[in-house]
């Protein structure tokens, strides 16, 4: 049996190798999350909300740590990690002090009876299979509305951030949480199937491409078991007529670069009307060439390396396709003679329907600048895509803004003037390839529950 290994991506070094388990091992570990399961869901809101209170603590109390063994594990720069620990930290926050509420009881008048009770009752094991982009928030997503809501969690995480998810583990089990009740497989895909079969594993989650999350789902919908999958996305970030393109420039820059492009919400397609393309494609083109990658550890460096070399190599293949169908590169597009797995920052035009950069999720430091007509057209190519993940509007008429994407952008998130990743307190997920479900915002306390009425009828 092979045993899990993490590389610096930055230099191509070996980090660390793990054991794989064994397929006992695997149904033990279910075994035991499940008869901590047991006790878990008795527990009361108020009691599950102070061991979340506390993970935030130590959470912060390790930021450092954790940050600089994620930037070693998949590049991602030193202080994105330490922004993304305290996203964590606030989302536990955000759980402990809403969930007790979000998961009270209801009550409910019955027209035959004296009343009736709607209780959210945990269901049991829910199976996490995550990404390696954000190594401590893709884990805490699902596992803290799940634990909150008196589940237990079994994580599959990627391989490259293996190190990362064992020391969440760590991180929960410091703050109070019952052993076993978070618990890490070290497995393969063959046995993360046979965990998805398992009848002690009521629920999966995953986060990853859509092609992964069609293998999942069918596994799952063939065992009857409900799935939550944040799939992939090519979010197009919208310059209407009447943007300030200062603004529009600067942030569409960070929309795509951040986490080193790896990101499902980052903005990929950039859709410029007419009246602004010239001066937005002149303006975005100068500022993508000024970043320069560097030293993920260094607190003044803008552009990592990407995960991993192969990833990296698909990405550069996509350009080139794209490429051989009529984009044009503007700057980067090349894989520099160096180790690790670099890729420069990357801006496509003349891209259009059948490239990569058009259709495809393009998971990287490259952007994709789209001409349209005007704001109608601009709408219209936005939502040409098969993904419905995220999305932006730039325009100095907000008002007008938020009533396009309430009312026309076929997605599940959209960000007037500006860029954001998630926030606890509003839901995240996407429609169409890009998936199904919702996480924050309370709405993932209810994902993987029994919705139970209870009537009291009249004697």
């Amino acid at each position: 049996m092979t045993d899990l290994k993490t590389v610096n991506p930055a230099t191509g070094e070996p980090l660390n190798s793990y054991a794989m388990m064994s397929d006992a091992e695997v149904t033990k570990a279910v075994q035991n999350c499940h008869d901590a399961f047991m006790s878990w869901r008795l527990t009361s809101h108020e009691e599950r909300a102070k061991i979340i209170s506390k993970v935030a603590e130590v959470l912060r109390d390790r930021k450092d740590e954790f940050a600089e063994l994620m930037t070693k594990e998949t590049g991602k720069l030193l202080e994105g990690g330490k922004q993304e620990i305290d996203l964590c930290a606030a989302i536990c926050e955000y759980t402990a002090k809403n969930g007790p509420e979000e998961l009270s009881d209801e009550t409910r008048d019955h027209p035959n009876g004296e009343s009736a009770t709607i209780t959210y009752s945990p269901i049991g094991v829910i199976y996490g299979i995550q990404p390696w982009n954000f190594p401590c928030y893709q884990a805490i997503r699902y596992s803290i509305a799940n634990l909150m809501a008196g589940n237990g969690v079994l994580l599959k995480h990627a391989e490259a951030c293996t190190g990362s998810g064992l020391m969440l583990r760590d991180v929960f089990e410091a703050a109070g949480l019952p052993k076993h009740l978070f618990t890490v497989l070290l497995i393969s895909h063959d046995q993360s199937d046979r965990v998805i079969e398992n009848d002690l594993v009521r629920g999966v989650t995953l986060t990853g491409s859509d092609k992964a999350g069609k293998i999942v789902a069918k596994k799952a919908g063939e065992m009857l078991k409900k799935t939550v999958l944040e799939l992939g996305s090519n979010d197009a970030f919208l310059v209407l007529d009447d943007a300030d393109l200062d603004l529009a420039v600067k942030t569409s820059v960070t929309a795509r670069i951040f986490n080193n492009g790896q990101t499902c919400v980052n903005g990929k397609r950039f859709i410029v009307t007419e009246k602004n393309y010239d001066a937005f494609v002149e303006r975005y083109t100068e500022a993508m060439k000024a970043i320069q990658p560097g030293d993920p550890m260094n607190s003044d460096t803008q552009l990592g390396p990407m995960s991993r070399t192969e990833l990296r190599d698909d990405l550069h293949e996509q350009v080139q396709e794209s490429v051989k169908k009529g984009a044009k590169v503007l700057c980067g597009g090349k894989i520099p003679d160096t180790d690790g797995a670099w890729y420069p920052a990357t801006v496509l035009v003349n891209v259009d329907p059948g490239q990569p950069a058009y259709d495809d999720e393009l998971f990287g430091p490259v952007a994709s600048i789209i001409r349209a007509k005007d704001d109608e057209d601009a709408m219209r190519i936005a939502n040409d895509s098969r993904y419905g993940l995220g999305g932006g509007i730039f325009s100095k008429n907000a008002e007008r803004a938020a009533e396009l994407a309430k009312k026309h952008f076929d997605t599940g998130m959209v960000v007037i003037n500006g860029y954001d990743i998630a926030t606890p307190n509003l839901p995240f997920g996407g429609v169409k390839d890009s998936g199904f479900g919702r996480e924050h915002g309370g709405f993932g306390m209810k994902e993987f529950v029994n919705a139970k009425s209870v009537s009291v009828l009249a004697a």
